[in-house]
């Protein structure tokens, strides 16, 4: 394992010096890849030189109990101490997802459950806002399609972090999300304080950095232009604005009336295209790549059932992690952190058997 640190501690060097030339900086994506790459290296670097310090202060105090027992004592603490070094810098020699360090497009879909699974949906969206909130990154909503009592058909939101560290990055932590989320508790629209169970789906695609990362033809593109509409099919206003873009090779369809305008929404629009198609290139990529992946916990699959929302029991249970709490009230107001941890972990886990590490 440790035969590689030197070939990544060269290449830090390597970034490290690029870094210094303008050239670079002049070039935003260029700057922009080569930080996220400096970030990186440099958690390895310092893992690497906290296992050598904690190694050395072992073999000098080995060294010292052969003449002074006052030394043994310290041996075991600082064995558990170079053992916990040594553990942290070989997961940070995992590959990572190249993807980590990207933003997100967040979409939240109503599933089974009718007007339930819509105010669920809202109840989700709110969650996500508020961890994205507590961990500094910013939110844009970009569409939403209302539901009459106040829940959400549909509602896509981007999520824009503020690190180069892949590891603290947007897609990183927020990758697990996508799949079918259950919910169980009494609705709003239960006279008989009955419970049911609903489900809502719940996609995250990673964000182009910039639009011409992903090439697309116009000519493989079929754009429609309708009204507006809200709740209930209403219309919410008299222009053509909203737009409706299908991308013919893939069949991808993507659909925007948030904005009043058309161009705008036309941007929005693309916007997320770039992000299916990219998430799309990299499902192709795992595919490709099925032996080292297939372990892995992450769907994009909608039909995988992926948590459970307790309410009568205040209880949230992930079903790929086995991971379970009874604070589903806090969970709610955005403490997912332990949640998402628990699919971190479980995928290094399944990364490093993947390698026979």
């Amino acid at each position: 394992m440790f035969d590689s640190v030197k070939a990544l501690i060269d290449e830090h060097r390597r970034v490290q010096e690029e870094l210094s030339d303008p050239a670079v900086h002049a070039d935003a994506p260029r700057a922009k890849r080569v930080n996220r790459r400096y970030a990186e290296l440099s958690r390895i670097v310092a893992a690497h030189e906290a296992w050598s310090a904690a190694s050395d202060d072992l073999d000098a105090a080995r060294e010292l109990a052969r003449e002074d027992d006052a030394f043994a004592e310290e041996v075991p603490a600082l064995e558990e101490k170079m053992l916990a070094a040594q553990e942290r810098l070989r997961r940070l020699l995992i590959p990572r997802d190249p993807d980590d360090a990207r933003d997100v497009i967040l979409e939240i879909k109503a599933g089974e459950g009718g007007a339930e699974s819509a105010l669920f949906a809202a109840d989700l969206l709110r969650m996500y806002l508020q961890f994205a909130a507590a961990q500094g990154w910013k939110s844009e909503l970009i569409e939403r399609d209302e539901s009459d009592l106040g829940g959400y058909k549909n509602v896509q939101v981007a999520i824009k972090g503020s690190s180069s560290d892949p590891a603290q990055g947007v897609w990183a932590h927020l990758k697990y999300e996508g799949g079918v989320h259950r919910v169980q508790r009494v609705p709003a629209t239960e006279s008989q304080g009955r419970i049911h169970t609903s489900t809502t789906g719940v996609l995250v695609f990673p964000e182009v950095d910039e639009p011409d990362e992903i090439e697309i033809n116009p000519n493989d593109l079929k754009i429609d232009v309708f009204r507006s509409s809200g709740p209930g099919g209403q219309s919410v206003n008299t222009t053509d604005s909203a737009v409706r873009i299908t991308h013919l090779p893939t069949g991808i369809v993507v659909s925007m009336q948030n904005e009043k305008s058309q161009l705008q929404n036309r941007e929005a629009g693309m916007r997320v295209l770039r992000a299916r198609l990219l998430a799309k290139q990299q499902e192709e990529r795992d595919a490709a790549a099925s032996d080292a992946r297939k372990s892995q916990i992450r769907g994009m699959d909608r039909s995988e059932r992926i948590r459970t929302y307790n309410f009568p029991e205040n209880r949230i249970a992930d079903h790929r992690t086995g991971y379970k709490a009874y604070n589903l009230d806090q969970v709610m107001d955005g403490a997912l952190g332990p949640v998402i941890e628990s699919c971190i972990a479980a995928d290094e886990e399944a990364r490093l058997a993947a390698l026979g590490a």
